[in-house]
């Protein structure tokens, strides 16, 4: 017979999860902003329609990300002052680009050194300030994307990948919406325009880097190269999903809460089901259907990065969700899909945003231990 205490605990403990839950998924709708997001669509329909037109979709995911991270990055201000800064983003993403598909085919601890580097100096980049950190970390997650889609890429011989390519691409994403600002910006009459995304910090001034923050992202590095060397090492079927889904759920540092990390983890989580769906419909499909799926997918892709614009502050599992499913729809997109693929990139989805939070609650107890050390007596 049941006793009163178990019928009183389990209530109360599916009271706990639910309130949890309900934290995770807790809706600002102060923090959407459709009008952004009309905009993002506006200009990626640009490169959509280009590259259909020449018959190079493989390049589609590196112009996206360009534009999608420039307009992330866009500082704000006069058009010359958000001009000269949205080009020294699109420059180093374009160094960035050229790196990840030029060692895309090599061995696997050459892409294991590069992704810790990256990395390394990413997190690194704290020291000039909250808002170049956060461009840094931008560049981070594309760098651990692009090396996905150039071993993906390299993969099939019928398909030919141009290092050079993927790097005009990301540029010409970035410069349509360095243009675009410079439209808006004679619309408005020359005004100085507010930074597209306020939310995100914009503060620049130097930080200093504490022990156990460099801690953490000398931790972070590893991990990131850890699962890349995991993944392309071992030379496991989509493994390349692992890397991607630890980047996207890391957070970028110790100070940020539990919850932020339940976010990504769920995002990483619910992107990487809905791609594997997804990617499963063109499989049985052949000629005529088969390409009207695969560009009925690339436009998904789109509107997916669109609803990421819209809803960055609404819910950042939701978020999360809208950009990993983007990505890995276009990353895997070249490959037909079918039942064992999908369970391959959902466990590994899995293993990557769980080794990834299994790291960062170490991380926070190491530093909360460290914290609470009494001070040694002389």
């Amino acid at each position: 017979m049941t006793s009163a205490t178990e019928r009183d605990g389990q209530p109360a403990h599916r009271g706990k999860t639910m309130s949890w839950l309900s934290k995770v998924f807790e809706l600002n709708h102060a923090g959407v902003n459709w009008q952004r997001a009309v905009v993002f669509l506006d200009v990626g329909l640009v490169p959509l329609i280009v590259f259909w037109a020449i018959g190079h979709e493989e390049y589609l995911l590196s112009a996206l990300f360009g534009m999608l991270f420039t307009s992330l990055a866009d500082p704000g201000g006069g058009f010359g002052y958000r001009a000269s800064h949205n080009a020294v983003f699109a420059l180093i993403g374009a160094g960035i680009t050229a790196l990840a598909f030029g060692i895309g085919g090599e061995a696997w601890g050459w892409l294991a050194l590069a992704a810790f580097v990256v990395t390394l100096v990413a997190g690194l980049s704290l020291t000039f300030g909250v808002h170049r950190f956060v461009n840094a970390m931008l560049l981070n997650v594309w760098f651990i994307v692009a090396v996905g889609l150039a071993f993906n890429l390299h993969q099939h011989a019928r398909i030919t990948d141009y290092t050079w390519a993927q790097v005009l691409a990301w540029a010409g994403g970035a410069a349509l919406w360095i243009l675009m600002t410079f439209v808006e910006w004679l619309i408005r009459g020359r005004q100085d325009l507010p930074q597209p995304f306020a939310e995100i910090p914009g503060d620049t001034s130097h930080k200093k880097l504490t022990p156990p923050i460099i801690v953490f992202v000398a931790l972070r590095a590893l991990v990131i190269g850890g699962t890349v060397a995991l993944a392309f090492g071992l030379d496991l079927s989509y493994g390349y999903w692992i890397p991607i889904a630890a980047i996207i759920a890391m957070k970028p540092s110790l100070e940020q809460s539990t919850l932020v990390s339940a976010q990504r983890l769920s995002g990483a989580f619910i992107g990487a089901i809905a791609a594997a769906l997804l990617l499963l419909l063109p499989a049985s499909e052949t000629g005529l259907r088969f390409f009207a799926m695969t560009r009925g997918l690339e436009i998904v892709a789109l509107v997916l990065f669109v609803h990421a614009v819209g809803i960055r502050f609404l819910n950042y599992a939701l978020y999360s969700a809208a950009i990993a499913a983007g990505a890995l729809i276009l990353t895997d997109l070249p490959q037909p899909s079918h039942y064992a693929a999908e369970g391959y990139r959902v466990l590994w989805t899995v293993c990557g945003a769980g080794i990834s939070l299994i790291v960062m609650l170490l991380a926070g107890l190491l530093a909360k231990r460290t914290a609470n050390r009494p001070p040694r007596s002389a």
